[in-house]
């Protein structure tokens, strides 16, 4: 058996090793991690900011592999086949997979110490996050920076978002559903300055470009990544943005791979975990002899917060391509907002805001890749007629958790097994565990099924 090293310790490189082994291969992995921690899940540190969850809830299930935290790659000796490391050693291998992932892009503010500015990217952000008080003004009102000033607020600290776009998750929403998405924002206390840049930091305040004061003792920048590349370029990879990989997920040297924030697929470096995992998860089939190839980015974007339903399905230009038929559902007042492009009758792109059963149907039809129905506004209200939409409806296939592959089946069979709760359907399945995103889902479904059981054995006695 080949052996595998994989240098990176993040979700990419986790699941990489859960599907090399669920596949049969029984070779040596090495991991190699430059953070001393285990790996843990980025995705949700908003919840570790907002103290919803622990930090050790975020760490990820142990992996069988030769694991080294604290151990940074140095080098590629492309020749010898070997990984250099910061301890000094050399680490052989057979395949190597680079999965380095990405680093936050940090802006330059005129008269803003280091020390109270910091990305959201680990469990050590979070906590020096924490460490300084008063008010903090979020730079970018992309995921990441909404998902941020949302767990900030739920912390009771005064927060402002500073985003240089019309409206924020401008990649994710058309204009409507980004006003939606602002006005909600702002009912919840959240300062919001859209079309604005920072400039300049003075003790306690944040100045845009306009002349705008922003209370602001801590600045959180949100402003985007940049693919980890250092160690490839060294190497003599082929670098664009990010490491340039073909279908296969090679890179221009056959033996080495990447997957994840570090990779570049057809000109696109997507910065999202969801593609990661699947990128992650071709390649374990390609290195365990499946002829399979990875396909691209189907985006399926959910903002994790409580009180704000909102789902984006492939991008803005999706939805105002002239090929495609774009259904629209407007209801302002209630806060209720559906756009949805469809080529072939099939979904090519979407924006749901505040529509929880219709996101729940889209969703569906979009990951199955199914036609949709004929009554397209029924499918928009929810209709149970028109689509199973709530978890209970729908068809035992049907994947509730698309980080992990968790299908309605296997929460049923989960739950007849004695999970009867949503932390016990976790340990059991993993549903929830990845981004969160599906956590309403289960539970409404743990409801459903305990709500059938207690009808079955009352019927039963």
């Amino acid at each position: 058996m080949k052996r595998v090293v994989i240098v990176g310790n993040g979700p990419a490189a986790h699941r990489l090793v859960e599907r090399l082994r669920a596949r049969g291969h029984t070779g040596p992995v090495v991991v190699l991690g430059d953070e001393p921690r285990p790996a843990y899940n980025r995705v949700l540190l908003g919840s570790v900011l907002s103290r919803a969850l622990p930090a050790e809830a975020l760490r990820l299930p142990d992996v069988d592999a030769e694991v080294r935290l604290g151990v940074a790659a140095t080098g590629i000796d492309r020749d010898r086949r070997v990984v250099r490391t910061s301890t000094g050693e050399e680490v052989g291998y057979d395949v190597l997979v680079l999965a380095t992932g990405s680093r936050a892009r940090l802006p330059e503010i005129t008269g803003l110490p280091d020390d109270r500015l910091h990305p959201l990217r680990t469990v050590a952000d979070c906590e020096r996050i924490d460490d300084v008080p008063g008010p903090v003004a979020v730079l970018g009102g992309g995921v990441l920076g909404v998902e941020a000033a949302l767990a900030l607020l739920a912390r009771g600290r005064e927060v402002a978002v500073v985003h240089p776009r019309p409206h924020p998750m401008d990649r994710q929403l058309d204009p409507t559903g980004g006003r939606l998405l602002a006005e909600r924002l702002t009912e919840l206390g959240i300062a919001l300055h859209q079309g604005r840049s920072a400039v300049a930091h003075r003790p306690g305040t944040l100045v845009l470009d306009d002349g705008t004061e922003v209370p602001a003792q801590l600045v959180v920048a949100c402003t985007g990544v940049v693919p980890e590349t250092a160690l490839a370029e060294r190497a003599g990879l082929r670098v664009r943005r990010g490491i340039v990989v073909d279908d296969r997920l090679r890179t221009s040297d056959p033996r080495i791979h990447a997957i994840g924030d570090c990779a570049e697929h057809r000109g696109r470096t997507p910065g999202l975990v969801a593609p990661a995992w699947e990128q992650a998860d071709a390649l374990a089939g390609l290195l365990c002899g499946a002829d399979t190839r990875y396909p691209g980015v189907r985006t399926v974007t959910r903002l994790k917060a409580r009180g704000i339903e909102l789902v984006s399905i492939g991008a803005p230009d999706d939805l105002d391509s002239t090929d495609a038929e774009v259904v629209t559902l407007s209801d302002p007042a209630r806060g209720r907002y559906a756009k949805v492009a469809l080529r072939d009758e099939r979904i090519a792109g979407a924006v749901l805001f505040g529509l929880p059963e219709a996101t729940a149907s889209v969703t569906q039809l979009y990951d199955g890749d199914r036609p949709l129905p004929g009554d397209r506004l029924a499918l928009l209200l929810g209709t149970p007629a028109a689509v199973p939409g709530a978890p209970v409806e729908l068809p035992d296939d049907a994947v509730v958790c698309r980080c992990n592959t968790v299908t309605k089946e296997s929460l049923r069979t989960a739950w007849e097994g004695g999970a009867r709760s949503v932390p016990e359907l976790a340990r059991a399945t993993r549903a929830t565990t990845g981004c969160g995103g599906c956590a309403d889902d289960v539970a409404r479904l743990c409801a459903a099924l305990a709500e059938r059981t207690e009808h079955q054995e009352e019927g039963a006695a």
